[in-house]
């Protein structure tokens, strides 16, 4: 709460309903500041529509109907607007993506993503204040990035850009096999000098970096036998025993490294032990020595020589083997980080600029310990790049009670779009 309201007294304090006047903006970015403000209404009753249809990644067809309220955003705007789609057995809804016919200046590309976590939870407005099942994560994001394209269509300076957006379909439970469902972006990421990211903001700061993320299944086993001979040399130390040794080291030997987490999320161990990705089953008697158990958990990490390095650790210690027991770590694909460079900090510096020009004053680079992993990790080391660019001051997302501010939409907008007006000069 107290990070919305001083969201909110900032945008009071910045004077966002006065004009645009301002001696850092040309003509054509005043008209674009402008051309915001009178699409908001009718964004925001967009944002209301995309908001209630039901999407989350596994909803294959409200998933498909939010991209078709923005592809037909897109046509409107004179812009090629397509779907990518995946193969059924995928269970994904695929992937929009439009760009403009222009030739002029440096090629953007814009993303977002249609699905959501969870589903259920209709838009309600209470004031500034949007509440609903992917108001914050990430439809408002999506909202700005329209926004500030139909501003510049507006202010007649879109035409001439050479901008592409890609809507994914399952931006949060990425399809696999990832060539299939993440080889369209890299394509487009290849042939663009610039990538913007539309997820979340995070109040008068840009992400110029933000953590990787991968999953890792962890499986030990020992002798069984009966309980008073734990330790002994015939039976060991047991299944239950190794993997909470393992556990212990990785967070004694790897705890403390800048932006390395590593969460062992579920176990399960006994005499018997299962899981699957997110639940298992274990059975075992008090007298028995446990022969098996089995932990899931991830890893979160800044770079890909992060990510190595951590992995080639994690294994060094599984391998240092209790007395007769035995455990083998498996690493399962990963959503690549985006690592901060200083092409990222030279775009910081360029949004900063045109924040200031339009009054809303300075953006900083957010720690990147602070987001999650995204889309842009997959393509942020093909180009310099920026995220976090969307709507603000919201809270609870993946989670009951999401809500984004409705007054971030503009100065949002306002941003991104002066920003792509000067890449393309």
């Amino acid at each position: 709460m107290l990070l919305r309201n001083a969201f909110l007294l900032m945008l009071a304090a910045l004077g966002f309903c006065a004009g645009f006047a301002r001696a850092g903006l040309s003509p054509e970015e005043t008209a674009i500041a402008e051309a915001v403000d009178r699409r908001v209404p009718a964004a925001t009753a967009l944002f209301e529509r995309a908001v209630n249809i039901q999407s989350p990644t596994e909803n294959v067809a409200g998933v498909r109907a939010v991209g078709e309220l923005f592809v037909a955003e897109f046509r409107r705007l004179g812009m090629d607007a397509r779907w990518i789609d995946m193969p059924a057995a995928m269970k994904r809804a695929g992937h929009v993506v439009a760009s403009t016919p222009g030739g002029k200046g440096k090629r953007v590309l814009m993303l977002g993503h249609m699905d959501t976590v969870l589903s259920g939870e209709p838009f309600r407005r209470e004031g500034s204040i949007a509440h609903g099942t992917g108001t914050d994560d990430m439809k408002g994001g999506n909202i700005v990035m329209l926004l500030a394209l139909q501003a510049l269509a507006d202010a007649g300076v879109l035409k001439d850009a050479r901008v592409t957006v890609m809507l994914t379909g399952d931006e949060e439970d990425v399809g696999v096999p990832l060539e299939q469902s993440r080889g369209p972006m890299l394509e487009l990421a290849r042939n663009s000098d610039v990538l913007l990211g539309f997820e979340a903001a995070y109040e008068g700061t840009a992400t110029i970096g933000r953590r990787g993320a991968g999953s890792w299944t962890l499986e030990t086993t020992g002798e069984t036998g009966h309980s008073s001979q734990i330790f002994s040399p015939v039976m060991g130390n047991g299944a239950i025993f190794e993997a909470a040794r393992i556990l212990d080291a990785f967070q004694s030997e790897l705890a403390g490294e800048r932006y390395l987490t590593i969460n062992p999320s579920v176990i399960v161990g006994g005499t018997t032990a299962q899981m699957n990705d997110i639940a298992g089953s274990a059975a075992g008697k008090t007298n028995v020595i446990a022969p098996a158990a089995i932990v899931r958990g991830d890893i979160r990490f800044i770079s890909i020589e992060q990510e190595r390095s951590t992995r080639e650790r994690m294994q060094a210690i599984v391998a240092r083997h209790a007395p007769r027991t035995g455990a083998t770590l498996v690493f399962h694909e990963s959503y690549p980080a985006m690592t901060p460079t200083p092409g990222n900090e030279a775009l910081l510096a360029d949004l900063d600029a045109a924040s200031r020009d339009l009054g809303l004053g300075g953006v900083a680079a957010l720690d990147a310990a602070k987001r999650g992993a995204g889309d842009i990790g997959f393509v942020s080391h093909l180009a310099p790049g920026l995220d976090g660019l969307g709507s603000g001051g919201g809270k609870n997302a993946h989670a009951p009670g999401e809500y984004t501010e409705i007054s971030s939409l503009a100065p949002m907008a306002k941003r991104a779009a002066v920003l792509i007006h000067r890449l393309g000069r």
